[in-house]
């Protein structure tokens, strides 16, 4: 049979059918973009490795649909037909995935490794007969059983066949501007109340945290960030999700924005790059295509490349032997617990084993609850408390400090791309800003920026934390201006004496109104970790130090001394309300300060 795609997207009433040749190719750059010859890519999850990010390679190839004709046809022409299932089972049991999950918060998130991390496992079972005519089925029943789906598709490719009915836009290109799509946040209808759930802080702080992951990606692929609509809610026949909405203008070849946003922080965590580590590390195994994306690289009438990819979740996957393979994952958080996210993993694959048979005929899609004007109040007070930075657009040269204006910023990246959000908040007050990562030379500019980063700072046998120490004490010995954020703050912090403590609770995507140095600020953090100052001032080897700390326990927020200063919380952060006015208020200190400043001892 010749390789095939039906496509239905969100908003169309009609199926997109593609017929054409497929290949594979070992690269993104690889994929073939060609004016009037659409290509469909199946990108796997190994295909990180393209960013040096590790994974657990299983081999699965990036193939590719060159797209020879296309047409299209009504729904109707999809109807849903029988099949049959047979056996199923989650190839990790109840018992070993909550295991898995209380790992993750006692040993990642506790630790100091990140945010959120998403950890799935893998529904498994036969299909009887034909997988090909199994999967045609299954695409008739997702698009007679499910709803607000982004894109319901099936992709033969003659080794492989998939059939999924996906929620999520990953990334997408079109008239020059790029979108991203973040959804987080798992409402199972029937369940209790949407109010319940819209007051819920886990679901709140776990779309806040995805948010922040994309719009990282959204400032390395668009030219100024990007700008941040809703939240909306995506309802599908047995699941309410909570999502936003990104945008901003860019010009980069597709290919390049789809290795640039590989892959959601939905499906993987933050910050990303270790996030990929932590998921090699606890899931033992590869993802195939699970996490990856499915996409539509194409041309306009102008000329001009597109873009469509949406992740592959809510996905079955059909070998030509008839093993079917539906992989679903959990995003685990602080407020996380072994119970609620084997449920959520349960009701992610709903869908789909509802479609394929799996849990019986498909059933009818659940009546969520109304939205009301207390729901639509209380989506709307969300935003309330984040930084309007990225809710609101910019005019250029608007946040333009004089002070700032025209000297030099480099920013070292701590393997937390916080630092693209950060070095867009820069530009706006003025300075010209570069980003370098933590392992290559600090070019010469008026500012430093260490930058955030996960880990332990205390962990002097980890080669970034002896990296870093050496960059900021060779800084302060030098008299140069320099700013710590997070992970900098913290190792500058160690380095004026300070004392580092692991918190009990880790504060990882909390947003809190803290005292500094007089003003009341809303600020949001990422850390696992503190420094204690049992006074407001102390007299370092760089000077005297003021404090900004927690009255209750003596954690540091901020610091400041001659020609430097540091902040534990990301100011950058769309939790930070008063993120870009703490660094219009700390940076002009920073660079007035003294060159070479007075040493004690």
């Amino acid at each position: 049979m010749r390789p095939f795609a039906l496509i239905h997207r969100d908003g169309t009433d009609y199926v997109e059918v593609l017929t054409g040749d497929v290949i594979t190719v070992a690269t993104l750059a690889e994929i073939p973009l060609d004016p009037g010859h659409p290509t469909l890519a199946l990108i796997p999850y190994r295909q990180v490795t393209e960013r040096g990010f590790h994974c657990i390679d299983d081999h699965a190839p990036l193939e590719c649909l060159v797209v020879a004709s296309s047409k299209r046809e009504p729904l109707s022409a999809f109807p849903p037909a029988p099949l049959t299932v047979t056996g199923g089972a989650f190839d990790l049991s109840d018992e070993a995935y909550g295991k898995i999950v209380e790992d993750v918060l006692r040993d990642e998130i506790g630790r100091g490794e990140g945010a959120n991390f998403v950890i799935h496992r893998v529904f498994e079972a036969t299909v009887d007969g034909d997988p090909v005519d199994a999967a045609r089925a299954a695409f008739g029943r997702l698009l007679a059983a499910e709803q607000g789906t982004y894109w319901t598709f099936l992709v033969h490719t003659g080794t492989r066949t998939l059939v999924g009915a996906t929620p999520e836009r990953h990334v997408s290109v079109a008239d020059g501007i790029t979108m991203m799509n973040p959804i987080s946040g798992t409402f199972r209808h029937g369940s209790g109340s949407l109010v319940d759930f819209l007051r819920d802080p886990k679901e709140i702080e776990e779309l806040y945290m995805v948010l922040d992951e994309e719009l990282k990606m959204m400032a390395t692929v668009a030219e100024h960030g990007g700008q941040v609509a809703g939240p909306y809610l995506k309802e599908m026949a047995h699941l309410t999700h909570t999502e936003y909405l990104l945008a901003g203008k860019g010009s980069k070849d597709v290919r390049e924005v789809l290795r640039e946003t590989m892959f959601a922080p939905t499906v993987t965590g933050s910050p990303i790059e270790n996030a990929c580590r932590v998921i090699a590390r606890h899931e033992g195994r590869g993802r195939g295509y699970y996490g990856g994306v499915l996409a539509l690289l194409d041309h306009d009438e102008q000329g001009r490349q597109s873009l469509d990819a949406p992740i592959l979740i809510r996905t079955a996957e059909i070998a030509p032997d008839g093993r079917l393979r539906v992989p679903v994952g959990a995003t685990l958080v602080r407020h996380s617990n072994p119970a609620g996210e084997i449920a959520e993993t349960y009701a992610k694959a709903a869908g789909v084993l509802r479609a394929l048979g799996a849990s019986g005929s498909a059933s009818s899609p659940v009546r969520p609850d109304p939205v009301t004007p207390e729901v639509s109040a209380l989506l709307a007070a969300r935003n309330d408390n984040l930084a309007r930075f990225w809710l609101d657009s910019r005019a250029p040269g608007s946040l333009t400090v004089p002070e700032l204006d025209g000297r030099t910023a480099v920013i070292v990246d701590g393997e937390d791309t916080f630092t693209g959000m950060l070095a867009h908040q820069l530009k706006a007050l003025g300075l010209a800003v570069s980003v370098v990562g933590w392992n290559a030379p600090v070019p010469d500019a008026d500012l430093v920026v260490v930058g955030p980063g996960p880990g332990d700072p205390s962990d002097l046998g980890d080669p970034k934390m002896k990296v870093l120490r050496d960059l900021v004490s060779s800084l302060l010995e030098a008299g140069r201006p320099l700013f710590g954020v997070c992970l900098g703050h913290e190792i500058l912090s160690v380095h004026l004496g300070l004392p580092m403590v692991r918190r009990e609770s880790p504060y990882q995507g909390l947003a809190r109104d803290v005292d500094l140095f007089g003003s009341p600020r809303r600020v949001g953090f990422y850390s696992s970790f503190a420094a204690h100052s049992p006074a407001e001032a102390f007299e370092s080897r760089y000077g005297r130090v003021t404090v900004a700390r927690d009255p209750a326990d003596s954690a540091v927020h901020a610091l400041r001394g001659s020609g430097f200063a540091g902040v534990q919380f990301h100011p950058e952060s769309v939790l930070s309300r008063d993120g870009v006015t703490v660094l219009a208020e700390l940076l002009p200190h920073v660079l007035s300060g003294a060159v070479s400043p007075a040493r004690n001892g």
